[in-house]
C-alpha cells in the first residue's frame, strides 16, 4: 500500500567499472550501506544514470536492486521513457520482479501535452497493480507537468498514484498540488535534501536525496518527525551548503559519486560519457569542506 511508503528513500548511484560496465558488487555493498543508516526504502532513478544504460542493463540493474534491496525494505523502480510502450515493458518488469512501486517521469523530447501524458500515465497505471510515483522532473529535464493533470489522476486512481514534484518554484507547486488534491496527496520531495524541510512544513511524506549523505537525510527526517527544532537548524544548514554545489543532473552525479568514493563506498566515481559536468579541484575542495561540516553537525555517522 501507499502508506507505507514513506520517510528516507535514497536513489542509489550506480557504479561502474574501467570499461564502462556495472560494477554488480559495488552495487550491492552500496544498498548494504545505505540500509546500515537506516534508510526506508531505495529507488533506482536519474541518479542511477537510467538514460545512460541499454534496455538489458537496465532491466539488470532493476534486478540486482530488488534482489538485494527487497531484503531490507521497499523498493521504487523508475520506467519512465519516450513511449507508453517501452515505459509500459518497463513496468511490467518491475512489477514482475518484485517492485515495491514504479516511478515515471514524462517522455523528455515531447512536450507535455496534456492527454498524451494522461494516456502515458494511464498506460502504466492500467497494467499495474503496484503505486506509481508520477515523477515531475522538469527540475532537470523537459516541461512543468500540469497540477491540474497530477490531481486528475489521483482522482482516478485513489490509493495508487504518489508524486514526486521537482518543478520551480517547489514550495508553492507542492502546496499548489496539496490544495488541488483536497490534502490527499502524498509526495516526496526530490531536491536532494535543500528543500526537505520547507516541503515538510507543506506535508510531505518522505524525501528521495541521493545515497551520498543518506545518513544525514535519516537524522534530518527523524528530527522533523519529532519537531526537534535546534536537531533541524544544526543539520539544515551544512545540508543545504553542500547540496547548493550540486547544479543539474551530471553535476548531482558528479558529486554523489565523488562522495561515495570519499566514504569508500565506490572504488571510482566513474560516469558514462558523454560527460557534462567534472568536478574541478576548487568545487571538490569545497565540496570535501562542506561534506566535512555536514558530518560534524550529524554527529560523524559514517563507518
Amino acid at each position: 500500500m501507499p502508506e507505507e511508503l514513506s520517510g528516507v528513500f535514497p536513489v542509489f548511484q550506480t557504479p561502474f567499472l574501467d570499461d564502462d560496465t556495472i560494477d554488480w558488487h559495488g552495487l550491492a555493498y552500496e544498498i548494504r550501506w545505505m540500509h546500515d543508516h537506516g534508510v526506508d526504502g531505495i529507488v533506482m532513478a536519474m541518479v542511477s544514470e537510467t538514460l545512460r544504460l541499454s534496455g538489458e542493463e537496465r532491466r539488470g540493474l532493476a534486478e540486482a536492486a530488488c534482489e538485494i534491496g527487497l531484503a531490507y525494505g521497499p523498493v521504487i523502480i523508475s520506467v519512465g521513457a519516450e513511449s507508453t510502450k517501452v515505459a509500459v515493458d518497463y513496468a511490467r518488469h518491475a512489477e514482475s520482479i518484485g517492485a515495491s512501486a514504479l516511478m515515471a517521469i514524462p517522455p523528455t523530447t515531447v512536450p507535455s501535452l496534456g492527454d498524451e501524458l494522461a494516456a502515458y500515465y494511464r498506460g502504466l497505471l492500467d497494467v499495474t497493480s503496484v503505486p506509481v510515483v508520477i515523477q515531475d522532473a522538469s527540475g532537470y529535464v523537459g516541461t512543468p507537468m500540469s497540477i491540474g493533470l497530477q490531481a486528475e489522476l489521483l482522482e482516478e486512481f485513489p490509493g495508487r498514484v504518489l508524486f514526486k514534484p521537482e518543478a520551480v518554484p517547489i514550495g508553492p507547486r507542492l502546496t499548489e498540488l496539496r490544495e488541488a488534491t483536497g490534502g490527499t496527496a502524498r509526495v516526496f520531495e526530490g531536491s536532494g535534501g535543500i528543500a526537505l524541510v520547507d516541503s515538510y512544513l507543506r506535508g510531505i511524506v518522505g524525501t528521495m536525496p541521493g545515497a551520498e549523505v543518506c545518513w544525514a537525510l535519516v537524522a534530518l527526517w527523524a528530527a522533523l518527525e519529532r519537531g526537534d527544532q535546534r536537531r533541524i537548524d544544526v543539520i539544515n544548514g551544512p545540508l543545504t551548503a553542500l547540496i547548493s554545489l550540486q547544479t543539474g543532473l551530471d553535476g548531482f552525479i558528479a558529486v554523489e559519486k565523488h562522495l561515495l568514493v570519499r566514504q569508500r563506498v565506490f572504488r571510482s566515481a566513474r560516469v558514462r560519457g558523454p560527460v557534462g559536468y567534472r568536478l574541478d579541484p576548487e568545487t571538490k575542495y569545497e565540496v570535501d569542506r562542506r561534506f566535512g561540516l555536514l558530518r560534524e553537525a550529524v554527529g560523524d555517522p559514517v563507518s
